[in-house]
């Protein structure tokens, strides 16, 4: 994460619809969550826990062990 420009004002989400929105406007750049992320603390002062909330959670692929005989 960048450190914040104390002289550059930026929109602050901290509600949910307008978090949404942001999102939702930002998805086609983003290729994955992580560049949401930081496509969103770029421009935006976020609340973190509601971003985390919204984005789905991305699980590991299970490993499977192999079939016994």
């Amino acid at each position: 994460m960048l450190y914040a420009d104390p002289l550059l004002t930026r929109p602050t989400l901290v509600h949910a619809a307008p978090l949404a929105r942001a999102l939702d406007g930002l998805k086609p750049k983003a290729a994955s969550a992580a560049e949401m992320w930081r496509l969103l603390t770029e421009n935006y002062t976020v609340d973190l826990d509601a971003v985390a909330a919204l984005l789905p959670i991305e699980e590991p692929e299970p490993v499977w062990l192999p079939v016994r005989d």
